[in-house]
């Protein structure tokens, strides 16, 4: 867990690496105004601290054949904690899930999924998430076409927030 407070130099640190995680040691340093012996130190500590949790190449889900993406919205019988527990554990096995978020409200958890198919997809809906424990049920929407899909956090709004804070 991160314990360390953040400077003006590791917040560009992460501002640099979540546009382009690929670029070496010696660019990075260079963008954010550094030697590159500081800026690795800096880079292994954000990592130690969990400000960095993983490196990871954009996949263009289309060209490989994954022509379907769905939003289900999944509803639980019991919101125990064990409960909870056991059908994020069983998302985690899931590889059509690709990102499982709990919600407050009607809706326990929100399941992002892509597949090559409607049909394949239909048949993980009936076939495992709706015969899953606990689940009460499921509603989906098909993704027509995503105007935004931006990982990470705004860096500029962290900055303005800051700024204002000073």
């Amino acid at each position: 867990m991160a314990s360390h407070k953040l400077d003006d130099i590791d917040r560009h640190i992460l501002a640099q690496l979540q546009a382009d995680g690929r670029m070496t040691n010696v660019e990075l340093a260079s963008r954010v105004g550094i030697s590159a012996p500081p800026c690795l130190r800096r880079v292994r500590t954000l990592e130690e601290q969990g400000y960095i949790t993983g490196y990871h190449a954009e996949i263009n889900a289309r060209e490989l054949g994954f022509e379907v993406s769905v939003f289900a919205m999944v509803r639980l019988n019991s919101q125990a904690e064990a409960d909870l527990a056991a059908f994020e554990d069983r998302c985690r096995g899931w590889p059509l899930v690709r990102e499982c978020h709990m919600l407050n409200g009607e809706i326990d958890f929100i399941l992002k999924c892509v597949a090559p198919d409607l049909s394949t997809f239909q048949s993980f809906l009936t076939g495992e998430l709706l015969k899953a424990p606990n689940v009460a049920n499921v509603k989906t929407s098909l993704v027509i076409r995503g105007a935004k899909d931006e990982p990470g956090v705004p860096f500029d709004v962290l900055e303005a927030r800051l700024a204002r804070l000073a």
